[in-house]
């Protein structure tokens, strides 16, 4: 073998050379940012969890608020709100429902990430700063981490009410399964993704841009790495999209409740007939009802859950470089 070697040395060489540069095995397993999808994956779950969990005492408020013909809150302001379920339930009314929220926000986002990454590489045609592509990209995420996290949505909302008639996430689970079957636990689904395509194409445009934004402002102190960037642009993004959004979460807490706690019932459930129920009872105003604490959720959620995210890609990256390094040497 050492004899034949010498006369065919370019050839081998040359495929020897390149062999490491271009290995198509190897870069369709793995995504921009040199991670691999599980490790979006893992990360978007992680980062969904922290967000939710932290934020789960305002949402629950924002839940109530939202409500109409809820009682005790018929019509009241955030202070009055959560004064109300402090004294219905205590510190624990806060977190009712958020073992639902522990056992959907985890999978949701771990599909939420891997599949906004997935389509803003294969979208984005290599320009990092293509708005449009981080929009759509944000779309396909929710319409995929929607179907997931829908059922266990509903289920942490009817457990947030006051007064709630269910003891756990599991009795919830089984008594709309019983009485509305599956569907039941998707009555809002199509609200969902109507409110979330835009939450999120907002959310991820705004995110995306501010970023870019705050790089440009101050490149010499200001890294891509750095926690300050990742929580600014998440908070921006988070706000700006949950207050332009806020009507169409009305409706779909509306659906998620109906029948339960003296909620309206809707016969054909469509967008139009919440829509125009909610404005006989409450007005044009009824449709910003909570747009205060959903704002004072998404904002800091947003801003955990970005800046989570990124730390966790960051250590999957360096784990990555480090497994590298060791093959090489």
């Amino acid at each position: 073998m050492a004899t034949d070697a010498s006369p065919k040395f370019q050839k081998p060489d040359l495929i020897s050379m390149h062999a490491p540069d271009y290995h198509p095995e190897i870069t369709d397993t793995a995504a921009h940012d040199g991670l691999h999808f599980w490790q979006f994956m893992i990360s978007g779950s992680i980062a969904g969890m922290v967000e939710h969990m932290a934020m789960f005492p305002i949402d629950t408020v924002k839940t109530q608020m939202q409500v109409l013909s809820s009682c005790p809150i018929k019509s009241a302001g955030v202070k009055q709100a959560l004064q109300s379920i402090l004294i219905s339930d205590g510190v624990k009314g806060l977190y009712r429902g958020i073992g639902a929220m522990g056992l959907g926000a985890g999978p949701a986002h771990a599909v939420y990430f891997s599949v906004y990454e997935f389509c803003k590489k294969n979208f984005s045609g290599g320009n990092l700063n293509n708005s449009v592509a981080h929009a759509l990209s944000g779309v396909c995420a929710t319409v995929a981490s929607d179907a997931v996290l829908t059922p266990m949505d509903m289920v942490k909302q009817r457990l947030q009410l006051s007064s709630s008639p269910y003891s756990g996430v599991w009795d919830c689970v089984r008594r709309v399964m019983r009485e509305d079957g599956v569907r039941g636990f998707y009555a809002s689904y199509r609200t969902t993704v109507l409110m979330n395509a835009p939450f999120t194409a907002i959310h991820f445009a705004t995110y995306e841009a501010a970023k870019k934004g705050l790089m440009e402002i101050s490149p010499e102190s200001v890294s891509d790495e750095t926690l300050l960037v990742h929580a600014t642009a998440g908070a921006a993004a988070g706000a700006l999209a949950a207050a332009l959004t806020t009507p169409l979460d009305v409706v779909k807490t509306q659906l998620q409740c109906q029948g339960v706690c003296g909620c309206d019932r809707f016969v054909n459930g469509s967008i139009r007939d919440v829509f125009q129920t909610v404005i006989k009872k409450d007005g044009y105003s009824g449709l910003l009802r909570g747009w205060i604490p959903r704002m004072l959720f998404h904002a800091p959620a947003a801003a955990i859950c970005w800046s989570t995210y990124e730390a966790a890609k960051t250590f999957f990256e360096e784990l990555n470089d480090n497994k590298n390094t060791g093959n090489v040497t």
